[in-house]
Parts: C-alpha cells; structure tokens; sequence
C-alpha cells in the first residue's frame, strides 16, 4: 500500500500548490513507512516535518493541510495527525483485501519486481582453496551467497554465481607435498612430513585414489592419477581435481550451483596481472622504494600505501585481486558483491584504491563486499571443533548429515552475517517451536492440513469464492495478518538492496508466529461457509508467501511434517 498513499499525498501536494499554499517549485521527497504501533495506524508519513523548513510553516498547520487536501480513497478508513506532524494512516478493509487477492493471483510471482531491470550482477561467494573439504565458515558463506542470488534474481537482476579458485601459492604446494607424503607411505609423525602439512583422513583417501589411477571429473577439469609418487606435478594436479570434485560435491548437497569458475592462475597465463600493474605505473600511482614497487592507496582513503611487487619479484596478494575485479568490470558487472570471511576485510579499501588509480570510470565503492564471521559450532553445551574426516574442523558435509540441508541452510543465513554466529546442533534437530526452521516449515504444513481436512469433511473451495468471501474476515487478527502479508514485497527489495538475506528468515519468523497465534484461537474450518472460505483464502495466502520465502532462502516448504 506504500506507492498508493504516497500517489494520495503527491495528489494532495499538487493541490495544495495549485492553492498557493505551497510554493510551486517545493520538491518534495515522500517517504511512507509502517507504524511501530498498531495503535497509530497501518502507515504513516513525515512528509509535513520534511516540508516545513521550505514552506516556512508548522509542520502541524502543513500536516492538517495535506490531510484536507488528500484525495478520497477507498483504501483509506481513516486519517490521523500525531505528535509535531506525523501523518498515519489506518487502511481500509478493501485495502487489505486488495493485498491478500494480490498475493493469491500472483502467487510464486508474489514479491518478485524488476528492480534490476535486468542489469548484470555478479557474486563471487565459497571461493575456497582447493586444500580440503569446504568447513563450517566456507557452508555460512555458500548460505549467504546463494540467498543473496535468489534475492536478486527475485529483483529483477540478470545474476552470475562465480567461484574463484586459488589454484596456485604456497597452499597448493603444501597440499601436493603432504599427498606425496601419503603416497610414500609417510604418516604425519614422519620425519619427512611437510611442516605445514595436511593431516586430515582426507589426504589418505586422496593419496589411495592418486595412486590407483582413478580419473577424476570436476566442474571444470579432468584428470588421471599418474601412480608415480615421485612426480609431485602430477600429484598437485590431481589433488586440486579431487578436492574441487570433492567440493563441488559439497555444494550440490547445499543446493548450491555456479555458473562461473575463476581460476587465480588464469590471470597470470593471460597477462591480467601484468597488464593491470602496467596501467597503474602508465597512470602515475605507483612509485618504487627499497627495491619494492609501491601503489599510492593513500590517494584513495587508505592509511598508508601498499607494496605491489616484493624485492623478489612477486606480487603481493591484493594484486591479483585488483586484476581479477577489472576483469570484472570489463565483463559488464554494473554490481559486484563479494561474500567473504572476515579476514578479507583489510584488502578492501586496497583493491578499491586500485580500481579507482586504473582510471576506467569504475563507480568508487566498487564492488560491495558482504563479510561473514566465524561459526561456532555447539552440541550438548559442548563446543564442535574437529571433523574425523578432516582433521582440524567441521566440515560442511558434517553439518548437513547431523542437521539435515533445509536447517543447515536456514541457520547459516538467517542471522547478520558480519555477526558471529552459534550453530546449535541440537536446537536445529529439534522438532518445537524454539526452532525457527521447523516453526516456519510447521505454519507451511499446517495450511496444507487444513486443506486435507477440508476434502475429508467434503467441503470445497476455490480462489474465485475465497476471493468473494473476504468480507467476511472481521477480526483484527486476521487483518494483521494480511497487513503482514503485504508488507513481503518491500522485504524483499530491502533485502536485496541491503545485501542481507538474513530479513527474509525474520520476516518469516514473525509472519509464522502470527499464523500460529491466529490458528491456536480461531478455528477455519467452521460451519458458516463465507467465514470458511475467508479463512482458508487468508491461510493459502500466508502459505504462499511463507513458500515464497523460504525457497529466496534455498530452504523446502513441506506439506507435512
């Protein structure tokens, strides 16, 4: 109902300068929000506060103004003045029906809008070095990432899901010495065993199949274990095959696809980090000292500048990043959003600072960046901290075994991710209200009761008659809840502009709360048929909706449970 009041109050602004109450070329900015309140209304507006200063009068006399002059409107029941000249608004039943045919004629559409416009976005999330199995923080960002797509496809976004693999470094180097380890026979307490080596079951498993033979497929590569322990090439690329099949694995288990795999040594066999350290040095930001080449951040907002190239010759980490994202750019990303652990914080402003000394007409703030925290991981009061599997941690394959797919996903998503978040284990199993997935999927499942037991008392009912009968909802729990209802859309675009998908998991929380609340004190399935078929209209709606939110959120709507 937001754009249709604020369509009265531009009518009533139009009105009032036609009168020479307000001065014709006032521009106004208006903003309508939901009340804290219910007590004062369903919406309301600041617009006379905002409008005082310009007009030079009170905002009480400008507020009695606007109301006088707003158009009549059967989606208005009333019109109140608060305070120094808060306007609110008290809808109408026809509004509230109008909001609950909406959500029923639209159906999964309900919520979605073309605010992208189809623009191109692209969101690089998981991006996990192919050193072992994805880890509980790895799971929270693929959650993250993947609700962050849906909810931009859902705003009209033409979107690209990318998975950048650092394919080369140390990293790799220790990993394929501890797989040769493994193939010689080493085990960790060897002499031989690497410093830094991997230990995890993981490595065994990877070190048998290498020596085997086994041919590998993963996402984007092949390749066939050579069973020569001496040929450390060969190892290397076999294990980064098996441990990308492993993790591409991971992901499809968490529903989560890409349609994009970057590979970090790609931007080096194709001169991208050449040619972007070129450029900076053609554009005068750069300068060398001690032997090192220096890139002038501190022209950009950073607190000092930054070493680009070591005396050694080699780049420092940010480098390859500020290639990578110009890649980006010349790719047609208008947006970027990049969901990543909260150690990639200090190379922010870095990579931004330079983007913007390449001197390409990149917006400053380019890209976004969402960054997650740590996940701790409890049972029975206890902290999680290692998997058998791998060794050090919780692996992401261990959560959805233990919790299932659907809580797994709920849980990593549903809270801020710059916040730090507990998983309890035995709260995401348990079957009560305290847990937010199953009390969200439980509302979903109970609506689709009502509508079995409506067949077995051989009662029917269809949108056409439900729609007709809506009068008939009289209580104010009922128009709550359509208000509620009709509030989803703005969640959503929030959501999105706001790269938080964890508002959707708190709207459906809340919405579900309502439902059971309604449900627990007033029957549906009552004798009085307009009353009926009101009540079952208004429950379909909330089930559309929940199921709505819950698939932005990559989490099933089950119809029992």
């Amino acid at each position: 109902m937001k754009p249709q009041i604020a369509e009265l109050l531009s009518a009533a602004i139009e009105a009032l300068k036609s009168q020479n109450l307000l001065p014709a070329d006032l521009e106004a900015s208006i903003q309508v929000d939901n009340t804290r309140d219910k007590a004062h209304g369903d919406l309301a507006t600041n617009l006379a506060l905002t409008l005082a200063k310009p007009a030079r009068k009170s905002p009480r006399d400008i507020a009695t103004a606007l109301v006088a002059a707003l158009p009549a409107s059967e989606l208005v029941k009333k019109v109140e003045i608060a305070g120094p000249g808060f306007i609110n608004f008290y809808l109408s039943d026809a509004s509230t029906n109008t909001l609950l045919r909406a959500v029923l004629e639209q159906k999964e559409q309900y919520g979605r809008s073309n605010e992208g416009d189809g623009r191109k976005v692209q969101v690089e999330f998981v991006s996990a070095n192919p050193t072992g199995p994805l880890h509980i923080g790895h799971g929270r960002g693929a959650a993250v990432g993947d609700c962050l797509c849906r909810l931009f496809e859902a705003t009209g976004w033409d979107v690209t899901r990318e998975f950048y693999y650092n394919d080369a470094g140390a990293q790799i180097n220790n990993l394929a010495l501890s797989v040769q380890a493994r193939c010689k026979g080493f085990t960790p307490d060897h002499e031989s065993w690497p410093e830094d080596g991997y230990r995890g079951e993981y490595i065994v498993e990877l070190a048998k199949s290498y020596m085997n033979g086994d041919t590998v497929e993963a996402a984007d590569q092949s390749f066939t274990g050579a069973k020569n322990a001496d040929d450390l090439e060969a190892i290397r690329h076999f294990a980064v095959a098996y441990l990308r099949r492993e993790q591409d694995l991971d992901l499809k288990a968490f529903a989560v696809d890409f349609d994009v795999y970057f590979l970090e040594s790609s931007l080096y066999s194709e001169g991208k980090v050449e040619a972007a350290v070129n450029k900076l040095i053609e554009n005068g930001y750069t300068y060398e000292d001690g032997g090192a080449l220096w890139l002038r951040t501190t022209d950009f907002g950073d607190d000092k500048d930054r070493v680009m190239r070591k005396t050694d010759g080699g780049y420092t980490y940010f480098v390859p990043d500020v290639a990578y994202h110009f890649d980006k750019w010349q790719r047609g990303f208008v947006r970027v959003v990049n969901e990543q652990g909260a150690d990639h914080h200090s190379t922010i402003t870095r990579v931004r600072a330079g983007l913007q000394a390449l001197n390409a007409d990149i917006p400053q703030g380019w890209p976004d960046y969402v960054l997650h925290q740590m996940v701790t991981v409890m049972r029975g009061g206890e902290e999680v901290k290692i998997s058998k599997r791998a060794g050090s941690y919780v692996t992401l394959r261990d959560l959805i075994d233990e919790v299932g797919r659907d809580a797994t996903r709920y849980f990593l998503a549903a809270r801020k991710a710059d916040g730090q978040l507990t998983f309890d284990i035995d709260l995401a199993r348990s079957q009560s209200s305290d847990n937010p997935v199953y009390y969200i999927q439980y509302a979903h499942a109970r609506v689709c009761s009502i509508f079995r037991k409506l067949a077995e008392n051989n009662w029917t009912w269809d949108q056409a008659t439900g729609l007709a009968a809506l009068g008939s909802l009289a209580l104010n729990s009922e128009k709550d809840l359509i208000v509620k209802l009709g509030r989803y859309p703005e969640v959503v675009r929030n959501a999105a502009n706001a790269n938080e998908p964890h508002q959707i998991a708190n709207y459906l929380r809340d919405l579900a709360g309502e439902f059971h609340t309604y449900y627990n004190s007033e029957k549906t399935l009552v004798e009085e048929v307009d009353v009926r078929n009101a009540r079952l209209t208004l429950a379909e709606g909330v089930r559309q909706v929940i199921a709505n939110g819950l698939d932005l959120l990559g989490v099933s709507a089950p119809q029992e449970m």
